[in-house]
């Protein structure tokens, strides 16, 4: 289905997961994250950047593995992401739900 997001006709799936990446750019994850009730810090960009990078190198993302990456852990993962942190980032990076996440 649908979506107008920043301006732009964005196809997303039931849950509001954007289902093309081509179609993501950073207003798009502004807005994303603005429904989110999340404003973006450029820490929130590091970990975005890092969750696409994963997503492009078809790494499966879990929070476990984001606490390992090295660039962030767990604790401050949860609290830049507040409610579901991996659903939330991955919808704001423009990636699907990764299938850990139920």
């Amino acid at each position: 289905m649908e979506k107008m997001i920043a301006g732009t006709n964005i196809t997303v799936n039931e849950e509001g997961y954007l289902t093309n990446f081509a179609q993501w750019n950073k207003e798009v994850g502004e807005e994303l994250a603005k429904e989110a009730n999340i404003s973006l810090t450029p820490r929130h960009w590091e970990v975005l950047t890092y969750l696409q990078n994963e997503f492009r190198n078809d790494v499966a993302l879990s929070i476990r593995r984001i606490g390992k990456s090295g660039l962030i852990d767990i604790k401050e993962f949860y609290a830049l992401f507040p409610n579901a942190p991996l659903k939330t980032a991955t919808k704001i990076a423009g990636i699907p739900k990764p299938a850990s996440c139920i």
